[in-house]
């Protein structure tokens, strides 16, 4: 990456992604095409039987040092493959009309 001024590449928040979760299958999306706000769905066997709160931390621990700069926000959806299955293509619009796209659907799902 260039330096703290570059923007940010999808392909580099998906390899620092993998540094926390190996075994993920990562999807980023550059919200505004501004290269600093992400929507990153992160789908992984290891997070079955992990709250949500958990996967996002060891997502966050690798992550964390990049915001604010380079990244502003970061919209993070961590789930199970089973979870990716039925949450369909709402995940990747943040504003899906009152679909409730956010970490709040996976939590009730789990409880």
């Amino acid at each position: 990456m260039d330096g703290a001024r570059g923007m940010v590449e999808a392909a580099w928040i998906e390899s620092e992604v993998l540094k926390a979760v190996p075994d993920a299958v990562v999807e980023v999306i550059d919200l505004h095409r501004s290269g600093d706000h992400f929507h990153v769905r992160v789908i992984a066997e290891s997070f079955e039987g992990m709250r949500p709160l958990q996967r996002q931390k060891q997502v966050l621990a690798v992550m964390r040092e990049h915001i604010p700069h380079p990244i502003h926000a970061l919209d993070l959806k961590c789930m199970t493959p089973a979870q990716a299955e039925t949450s369909g293509d709402t995940a990747f619009d943040p504003h899906g009309g009152g679909q409730g796209v956010h970490l709040r659907r996976i939590q009730r799902n789990q409880e």
